[in-house]
Order: C-alpha cells, then sequence, then structure tokens
C-alpha cells in the first residue's frame, strides 16, 4: 500500500459515489450540530478541513457563518469554489494539505468531517491535529467525526461490500492489519463496463488514543456522541464524533 495514497484518490467516481450517499438532509443535519457543538457567533470564522467539495462550509454559510474548506482534491475544490461563486455565498476554498493548515489563532472553530482522520502515519495524524489547534483561537472548539475508530469499526467490520450509486456499481474489499493498526481498502468503481480499482489506508486508533493525541496538542475533551443527534458513543456506534477545545 502507498502510503500517499490520498493524493490520487480523490477524483472522478469516488466523488459522484460520495454525491449520491451523502444527501442535502443529511448535511443540514450536520450543520445544525455543528453550529451548537462549536457555539459559532454570526459571522464567525470556521475551518473545514478536509472539506471535499464542500457541502458543510456552503450549509454554514447559509446559515451565516463565514466558512474556509482545504482539501488535497483540485477536482473538490474546482466544485467547491464553482458552488459558491454560483450561490453567492462568501465562502473560501484553499488548495491544500489538512497537516498545514492557516493561521495562528484565527478561526472560532472547525471541524473534520467524512472520515477524513487516520490517512497518514502516526506522526502525520498528529500533526494534523496540531495545524488544527495551531489555527484556532483560544477558547474555540473542533469537532472530529470518524466512523473508523476501533471501537465502531471493527465489532462489525465487513471484509467485502458492494452497493449500487445512482449508474456505479461501488465495491470495498478491506483487510485490517492488526500488526500496524492500519484499515486496508482496495476500492472497486464499474461505471459503463469500465472498471477503476483505488486503494486506500488509514491507522485505526481506539477512541482514547484519539482523546489522548487532541490533548497532546491542546484540545481538551469536552463531549463525545455516536451520532449527530447528541446521542452517547457506544461500542458499535457508527461513529465518532469528538468535540475537544483548544486551551
Amino acid at each position: 500500500m502507498q502510503n500517499d495514497w490520498y493524493r490520487s484518490f480523490f477524483h472522478g467516481a469516488w466523488l459522484d459515489v460520495w454525491r449520491g450517499v451523502m444527501t442535502p438532509e443529511m448535511t443540514e443535519a450536520d450543520a445544525s450540530f455543528l453550529e451548537t457543538a462549536l457555539r459559532l457567533e454570526p459571522g464567525g470564522l470556521v475551518l473545514d478541513v478536509a472539506c471535499g467539495a464542500g457541502s458543510h462550509s456552503l450549509a454554514l454559510a447559509r446559515r451565516g457563518y463565514v466558512p474556509t474548506g482545504i482539501d488535497l482534491s483540485e477536482q473538490s475544490i474546482a466544485e467547491a469554489r464553482g458552488a459558491a461563486a454560483a450561490s453567492g455565498l462568501g465562502a473560501e476554498f484553499l488548495l491544500g494539505d489538512m497537516r498545514e493548515l492557516p493561521g495562528p489563532d484565527r478561526f472560532d472553530g472547525a471541524f473534520c468531517f467524512g472520515n477524513s482522520f487516520g490517512y497518514f502515519e502516526h506522526d502525520g495524524n498528529r500533526s494534523m491535529l496540531r495545524a488544527v489547534a495551531r489555527a484556532l483561537r483560544p477558547g474555540a472548539r473542533f469537532v472530529l467525526e470518524t466512523g473508523i475508530v476501533a471501537e465502531s469499526l471493527l465489532p462489525k467490520l465487513q471484509e467485502y461490500f458492494w452497493m449500487p450509486v445512482g449508474d456505479i456499481l461501488f465495491l470495498a474489499a478491506r483487510r485490517y492489519n492488526a500488526l500496524e493498526s492500519r484499515l486496508d481498502i482496495e476500492y472497486t468503481f464499474v461505471h459503463h463496463g469500465v472498471r477503476d480499482t483505488r486503494p486506500a489506508s488509514s491507522r485505526i486508533y481506539t477512541v482514547a488514543e484519539v482523546r489522548r493525541l487532541c490533548e497532546e496538542v491542546g484540545l481538551e475533551t469536552v463531549s463525545i456522541h455516536g451520532s449527530v443527534d447528541g446521542g452517547p458513543y457506544r461500542v458499535g456506534s457508527a461513529c465518532l464524533i469528538l468535540v475537544v477545545e483548544k486551551s
């Protein structure tokens, strides 16, 4: 598995699949949770880490906040900028690495949604959290959402998974590498008879390990949830939502 798989993964069929599964209703529910958890004031500056095509940022912009999104995918950033321009929303989208974020002490809140934590080796993941902490103003909050912490992933891990998304057949072959604590995945997209296969890999942490990583960079735990409706996190919850605050 190549260590920098994420540099060339997020384009084309993957973005089509993501648009197909992430409904506007889901995006608005996420935005409502973020609005409350981050304690955003009208006009507040909010940082969207690994923003993709910017759906969450645009939802927050419609609510009166000023988002900045950053992502490594050129196609995603182009789409986000186009959507912001077409709707007249004041959202900024930057092409860049989430280990190198704007700042320092600039943002009133930040978030990372969509299983985007864990792409790197351990030091790289810590660098990403350190960059978030640096970008936040003292007392500002960060919300991390991921479905691939150990307590969510391992109890119900399916090695093989497939589903149709629009006119794309989406398949995933997963292998958990216990020696490295990594989930290695081979994704396949079949569209009009054309097959596109891409690798991906993420470091798997326990909830406690994620919390300790945040604390190492000055982000103290505020609350932990298992969904955006605010329910508690339990073993087997579909995702971890960790709310932390810059000390």
